[in-house]
C-alpha cells in the first residue's frame, strides 16, 4: 500500500476545513433566530445580552477544561495580551454591529459586516503572505452581491442612511476581518482553538462590563438591574445559555479551528453562507418568506463558495497547511 502524498494530505486537510468551516457557519445560523426571540420576547438590551453571551461561552469552556483537560487553561502569562486584543476585536465586532443594526437596519447591516470578506482577503495577503488571485476576489464580489440579495440591501431605500451608519457598518465588517485574522495567528502559534476561544470570550465579557455600566448611566438607568434584566424569567436565562453552548461556542469554536486548515481569507468567504442559512431556518421555524431574489441571492454566494474550493484545489492547496 502506498503512502500519501504531500499533496493528498494537503487536498485531505483541506476538505476537512472546508467541512468544519460550513458546520460552524450552520451553528452561526441559529445566533440570529435566539437574539431574535430574546430581544423581542423579553426586550434584553443588545450589550447585556452580549455580555451574559461571552460570560457563558468562557464560563462553560472553563468548567469544561477544568474538569476534563486542564492543561487547555494554560496559554502562558506572556500571551495574555495577546488574548487581550482578540477580546477587544470581539468586542468591537459585536459592539459596531449592534449600533449598525440600530443606525442602518438589518439588510444594509448584513452587507455591511459581510464586506469582512474583502477585507479579510486583502489584509491576509499584505501580513499573512495568503494568495489573492482573480479566482479569490471573483468569488469575493460574488458572495457580496448574493449577501446583498439575500439581506434585501438591493432595494435604494434600504441605503436612505447618513454616514455615520454606512462607517459604523464597514467598521463592524473590518472589525470581523480582524477577528478571523487574530484566530489564524493564534493558530500560526500552536494555541489550541478551544482556548483561543475560551480567553478571547473571557476578555471580551471583561470588556463588556464597564460598557454595559456606562450605557446604564448615559440612559439614567441602574446599573446591576440592568445587567440582571431577566431577573427569574427562567425561560430566558435558558435562551441565553442555549445561545451560549449551541450557536457560539459551535460557531466561533469550529471557524476558530477550521482556521488551522484554511487561510483566512477562505474562511471568511465560507462564513458569508451564514445569512443564507438564517433565510432557510427562518422560513421552517419562524414562517418568515423567501423571496426570489433572496433565492438567486443564496445561489451566488453558495457558488461563490464552490468556486473558491475549486481555486484552491487548482493551486494545490498551497496555502493549506495540515495541523502537525
Amino acid at each position: 500500500m502506498s503512502e500519501s502524498t504531500p499533496s493528498s494530505k494537503k487536498r485531505s486537510a483541506s476538505a476537512q476545513g472546508y467541512l468544519i468551516c460550513v458546520t460552524a457557519t450552520f451553528a452561526w445560523a441559529f445566533t440570529s433566530i435566539i437574539i431574535r426571540y430574546l430581544t423581542v420576547n423579553y426586550q434584553l438590551p443588545p450589550l447585556v445580552l452580549a455580555f451574559w453571551r461571552d460570560l457563558f461561552v468562557s464560563g462553560t469552556l472553563f468548567l469544561l477544561f477544568f474538569f476534563f483537560n486542564r492543561q487547555r487553561l494554560t496559554i502562558g502569562v506572556r500571551n495574555l495580551p495577546f488574548f487581550m486584543a482578540y477580546g477587544l476585536v470581539l468586542l468591537l465586532f459585536n459592539s459596531l454591529w449592534t449600533f449598525s443594526v440600530a443606525l442602518n437596519g438589518a439588510a444594509v447591516s448584513t452587507v455591511l459586516a459581510y464586506s469582512s470578506s474583502a477585507f479579510t482577503a486583502i489584509i491576509a495577503w499584505k501580513f499573512l503572505n495568503e494568495s489573492l488571485g482573480w479566482g479569490k476576489l471573483s468569488a469575493v464580489i460574488l458572495a457580496l452581491l448574493g449577501c446583498v440579495f439575500v439581506s434585501g440591501a438591493q432595494d435604494r431605500a434600504a441605503w436612505l442612511v447618513n454616514p455615520f451608519g454606512i462607517v459604523t457598518g464597514l467598521s463592524s465588517g473590518i472589525a470581523f476581518a480582524g477577528y478571523s485574522l487574530l484566530g489564524k495567528v493564534s493558530s500560526n502559534r500552536g494555541f489550541n482553538s478551544w482556548s483561543a476561544l475560551l480567553y478571547s470570550f473571557f476578555f471580551a465579557a471583561v470588556f463588556f462590563l464597564p460598557l454595559n455600566a456606562v450605557a446604564a448611566g448615559m440612559q439614567n438607568q441602574p446599573f446591576l438591574p440592568t445587567l440582571f434584566w431577566l431577573g427569574g424569567r427562567t425561560l430566558g436565562w435558558l435562551a441565553l445559555l442555549v445561545l451560549a453552548m449551541g450557536p457560539t461556542i459551535g460557531g466561533y469554536g469550529l471557524y476558530t479551528l477550521s482556521l488551522d486548515y484554511l487561510p483566512a481569507s477562505v474562511a471568511n468567504l465560507i462564513a458569508m453562507l451564514e445569512p443564507v442559512l438564517t433565510s432557510i431556518l427562518a422560513y421552517f421555524l419562524l414562517r418568515e418568506r423567501l423571496t426570489a431574489i433572496q433565492l438567486v441571492g443564496g445561489g451566488m454566494i453558495i457558488l461563490s463558495v464552490i468556486l473558491i474550493r475549486y481555486f484552491e484545489s487548482r493551486q494545490g492547496t498551497a496555502e493549506v497547511v495540515a495541523p502537525v
